[in-house]
């Protein structure tokens, strides 16, 4: 699941840039969890994330301001690499190629575009926006 930033949420500074109030959270197995600021997260780059239970997470924005979370383990390979892959979009779904082999996997659902037997876990993520009076 996909959370675009909303106005509201953007409006944290003065700038109308998101502001260090709001954060991205991924729903786990002990529910939800703020990973980061919206401010430390580049569109189109990853980052990887480490769980309470001790899962890593692909954590990504693209350029419309959606936050998308999947497993990081690329399961070709077994080695935590899918936070540092290729983003883009084919059909309307955004992917984000492997760099080792370069499978892509849909950033909503998990599945791998080359090879439909194959997923990672898809994470619900939020964006939320704390109102400071000032």
């Amino acid at each position: 699941m996909t959370t675009a930033l909303t106005p509201d949420a953007a409006a944290g500074s003065p700038t109308g840039a998101p502001d260090a109030t709001t954060t991205v959270e991924i729903f786990g197995p002990q529910g939800w969890f703020a990973v980061c600021a919206l401010g430390d997260l580049t569109p189109g780059r990853g980052v990887a994330a480490l769980l309470p239970d001790g899962e890593q997470v692909a954590l990504f924005l693209d350029r419309a301001g959606r936050a998308y979370a999947i497993g990081n383990r690329d399961p070709f390979t077994g080695a935590y690499v899918l936070s540092r892959g290729l983003t883009g979009s084919t059909a309307d779904r955004p992917f984000v190629a492997s760099p080792l082999l370069k499978q892509r996997f849909d950033l909503t659902t998990g599945e791998c575009l080359d090879d439909s037997s194959v997923s990672v876990r898809a994470y619900q993520v939020r964006v939320r926006s704390e109102r400071q009076d000032g």
